[in-house]
């Protein structure tokens, strides 16, 4: 299951062109991929709707894509850990592999919001052992031919770029249900 925000919801394409459609196609027919990522989705609204999802779905991965929002919006950086932390813990819980996956905010917000911002991704990983990719947008967002206009959103033509950057986290977290 990837639980995340326009970055994995496919905001501006069609559902079949984003980065969650290529990786159903990547993954074949032996897993099932379930996208309850939400333009717009805080990690607040995340947190809120994840014990239903979990409970309905039982995945065996969740690939936890949330933050930006929180981040764009200015919301406390501790709040947003807080609430992606008790998303972990209730993933583990329910006996689902985490993927955690970080954004990096635009540099216009400053530096003393946007590196503790960016680095409680990490943290949080640390912390729980978790495959980690820092950005998901790597090698995409300074490329302004792979960005919407609005400069926030990956273009159709970028979604292969970010399924090759979260694949392997994805990998090892499956290699992590198959270890007794």
């Amino acid at each position: 299951m990837v639980h995340g925000d326009s970055l994995s919801a496919g905001y501006g394409m069609l559902p079949e062109e984003t980065w969650v459609a290529l990786l159903q196609e990547k993954l074949g027919e032996d897993h099932r991929i379930i996208n309850s990522s939400i333009s717009g989705e805080t990690s607040k609204g995340g947190l809120d709707r994840l014990p239903t999802l979990l409970e309905t779905y039982q995945p065996d991965v969740v690939v936890l894509e949330l933050g930006a929002n929180d981040g764009l919006r200015g919301y406390p950086i501790p709040q947003m850990t807080d609430n992606l932390e008790q998303m972990i813990i209730l993933a583990d819980q329910a006996g689902s592999a985490v993927v955690l996956v970080g954004i990096r905010l635009p540099p216009n917000f400053g530096s003393r919001y946007t590196e503790p911002f960016f680095n409680s991704f990490a943290k949080l990983a640390e912390k729980y052992q978790l495959p980690y990719l820092p950005f998901l947008l790597e090698d995409v967002a300074q490329y302004e031919s792979l960005m919407q206009n609005d400069g926030l959103h990956p273009t159709a033509e970028a979604q292969a770029k970010i399924l090759d950057n979260v694949y392997p986290k994805i990998e090892e977290a499956l290699d992590l249900l198959t270890v007794p």
